[in-house]
């Protein structure tokens, strides 16, 4: 006989801080067995990264300066899902023009991830863009800050995933993305619906 679920009912919540990208609440959760439980929630809006696969099967990584860490990371094309109303899938669209100068005319849905679930509720679309093509970049994009010091290259799908497991590409959505993309293409996998989410 299977055990009822327990629903984790939140008791209280309070609000801590609340910044450009992320807020901080702290929720005191109903726990099994009785009690309760204080846990602290990082709100993020989401995310959206680009696993963008020319006709070479090579993949487009940029090279950006990551503050927290403090060091340059190997990514794909990625950004906040922070424009109010936007599709995710617009969202990649746009980001896959304003970093890589790219546009693509296929487009699925490789994954979608949790980055941190313990801390934090950011869930990260990852998309696999094919049959691309040049773009200009949007209009009102600026290049400023960290993307004005980004590297952008391609590199074949197979030397990325390589690179992976060399420690070279470090950044969580880069490495499910290469991974997902390198597993659709050996196993044929069946994805998503574009719009999923």
């Amino acid at each position: 006989m299977t055990e009822p679920v327990h629903e984790y009912r939140v008791l209280a919540s309070e609000e801590i801080y609340e910044g450009h990208v992320i807020s901080l609440r702290r929720d005191t959760v109903a726990m099994p067995g009785g009690g309760d439980s204080v846990r602290e929630v990082v709100h993020h809006p989401g995310a959206v990264a680009v696993v963008a696969l020319d006709d070479q099967d090579r993949v487009v990584l940029l090279r950006q300066y990551r503050h927290p860490v403090g060091t340059h990371l190997w990514e794909l094309p990625a950004g906040l899902r922070d424009e109010d109303g936007e599709p995710p899938l617009e969202t990649a669209k746009r980001e896959l023009a304003e970093e890589a100068l790219l546009a693509a005319g296929s487009w699925s849905l490789l994954t979608t991830t949790y980055s941190t679930p313990g801390f934090c509720d950011e869930a990260v679309l990852v998309y696999l863009a094919e049959d691309l093509t040049d773009a200009d970049r949007p209009e009102g994009f600026l290049v400023e800050h960290e993307e004005a010091d980004m590297t952008v290259e391609r590199v074949p799908l197979a030397d990325a995933v390589q690179r992976i497991f060399d420690g070279d590409i470090r950044n969580a959505a880069a490495v499910i993305g290469l991974l997902a993309a390198a597993q659709h293409r050996a196993a044929g996998t069946r994805l998503r619906p574009v719009d999923a989410t």
